[in-house]
């Protein structure tokens, strides 16, 4: 029996599918280590997190057992044990596991028993269940290895307690949402310590996978509720805890404890981590996006260029007759104040040209939003066509305010490969361009100062495909309009409920109805990075055909 322990916390990136990388990853972090017992990494690191039905090809089982394997056999050179989440197949069944390494062999495995099946998890349709784990015994201590999902809920910790685990040890795959950072530390875990009087371990991951991104923001909690370690949000970090045996129980020594970001610096962090794990796990040697001189494209080229460098980021002005000088001229200083390229392709040839193409389809019909949609489809052809040429990937710049009502154009400007706003309503672009022009993020490579000119963030929005037209004309006021989506969308009440807020009814129910009828085109949107609790796509999951309405 020991009354010492040293564990380390790696804190890492991983990527889907590359299990030797992410392997020989672990195995270099564990080296970085140096002389501690153990080495803990977040759940499913070998194979990485989410993999979705990957896991259920045969070949990609055994390819995972084999890695498995090979870092077993690594620690046979006395050097720390290593507990590494992974994955388990036994006859017909596939478990989320953790498996402790040691001496040369795979000491023990423990089977996930709580499978999430809410929100962007879908763990049950999976993975089976295991049963309710007991404590793993290391150095003559009794370690509890809740996974994610069996730490969040009371029954596998209360389990674990009453089997004489000592330390309960939770490695996650917990993804970024707004405010989870702290409802994670002060509600969920602080509630595991409360129920079992022993201190916990928490360890995430960080990293963006398709349209979820994960913050980290691990710690460790003493059995008297005590932050002893916090690590740092959107990085890697590798700490080493030092941890005692107590006539109470096991502590950690206090170590530092990071400040994480709060609003709107966390969610400007994940869109920028998100594209960048996007950007080069596809292997695009950068992006193009279309610089109108609004406040959605020039914050999207700002969070490019914070997340790739800007010599990586390519924007395009694309005027048509209706665009104004001034947006010409403030597209041109948010190109110069973020310090990336600047191209401009007049459209108007093209207009002309699907004009006479049409005239005599159109002959009896006035024009109307017909005329306006050409115009965006021509903008998403030619900056497709960099795209194609180059090998760029195009960025679409549409907000979740824009995208809920259906105010864009399908095969126009939601054509692209990813989108950095999707998740992000109108009020929140405006957030977080006003932090971003007072400061840069820890994790940005762009330029130091303001990314736009002041006049983007004041004047009101406008797509000018028609003379002096404003969103405001289509639209309720942002404000006006986010507060019933949040409603509508985020917390799913009724027209009767949003009314309640001080809202006109007629305007709801308009509203209702816009979000009802656009879920087609919100099917065929490029990805982009969750925020919120219900996000379109992985969270909320509305038919397309649907006669329903609230009000």
């Amino acid at each position: 029996m020991t009354d010492t322990l040293t564990i380390a916390m790696a804190q890492l990136n991983q990527r889907v599918g590359d299990l030797k990388g992410n392997a020989d990853a672990m195995l270099a972090w564990r080296e970085k280590a140096g002389d501690v017992d153990l080495a803990l990494f977040p759940e499913q690191q070998l194979i990485g997190y989410p993999a979705e039905d990957l896991v259920l090809k045969p070949a990609f089982q055994q390819a995972a057992a084999r890695e498995l394997d090979r870092l077993a056999a690594a620690t046979a050179d006395g050097g720390p044990a290593m507990l590494v989440g992974s994955i388990l197949s036994e006859g017909d069944a596939l478990y989320n596991i953790v498996a402790l390494l040691d001496g040369g062999k795979i000491a023990a495995i423990r089977k996930k028993h709580e499978l999430p099946n809410y929100g962007t998890f879908d763990e049950k349709r999976i993975f089976a269940s295991g049963p309710l784990p007991d404590p793993v015994e290391f150095r003559g201590v009794k370690l509890g290895l809740p996974i994610c999902e069996d730490g969040w809920l009371p029954t596998v910790s209360t389990h674990l307690k009453r089997q004489g685990a000592e330390l309960l040890i939770s490695v996650n795959g917990s993804p970024y949402e707004i405010d989870k950072d702290d409802r994670r530390l002060e509600q969920v875990f602080a509630a595991r310590v409360a129920e079992t009087g022993l201190p916990v371990l928490f360890l995430n991951r960080i990293g963006g996978q398709d349209e979820l991104v994960f913050d980290g923001s691990s710690f460790v909690l003493n059995a008297d509720g005590a932050a002893a370690h916090r690590l740092p949000d959107w990085e890697e970090c590798l700490r080493i805890t030092r941890w005692n045996r107590q006539s109470s129980g096991w502590v950690c020594e206090a170590g530092e404890c990071a400040v994480w970001e709060d609003h709107p610096a966390d969610i400007y962090s994940a869109m920028v981590l998100a594209l960048r794990d996007y950007v080069d796990r596809n292997r695009f040697p950068g992006v193009v996006l279309g610089l109108s001189g609004g406040i959605d494209s020039a914050i999207c080229a700002a969070i490019a260029a914070d997340a790739l460098g800007p010599e990586r980021v390519w924007c395009v002005m694309l005027p048509s007759r209706f665009t104004g000088q001034l947006s010409l001229d403030l597209a041109a200083e948010c190109a110069q104040m973020i310090g990336c390229r600047l191209d401009t392709i007049p459209i108007n040839p093209a207009v002309v040209a699907f004009d006479e193409m049409l005239a005599g389809s159109f002959a009896d019909r006035d024009v109307d939003i017909t005329e306006e949609n050409v115009q965006s489809r021509i903008r998403g052809v030619t900056l497709m066509a960099l795209s194609n040429k180059f090998g760029h990937m195009l960025l679409t710049t549409g907000n979740k305010s824009e995208m809920s009502v259906g105010y864009a154009t399908i095969y126009g400007d939601m054509a692209g490969g990813y989108n950095p706003l999707k998740d992000a309503y109108k009020t929140t672009v405006f957030a977080i361009s006003r932090w971003r022009n007072a400061h840069k993020p820890r994790i940005g490579l762009g330029p130091d100062g303001p990314v736009m000119p002041e006049a983007i963030i004041t004047r009101p929005p406008s797509a000018e495909l028609r003379p002096d037209q404003k969103d405001s004309d289509s639209l309720p006021e942002y404000p006006v309009l986010d507060d019933i989506l949040l409603g509508l969308v985020e917390q799913e009440l009724s027209v009767d409920e949003v009314t309640a807020h001080g809202h006109s009814r007629a305007v709801v129910e308009r509203i209702e109805r816009l979000l009802y009828i656009a879920e087609y085109k919100r099917r065929q949107a490029p990805p982009g990075v969750k925020l919120g609790s219900r996000n379109f796509g992985r969270d909320r999951r509305y038919p397309i055909t649907n006669a329903f309405r609230s009000g």
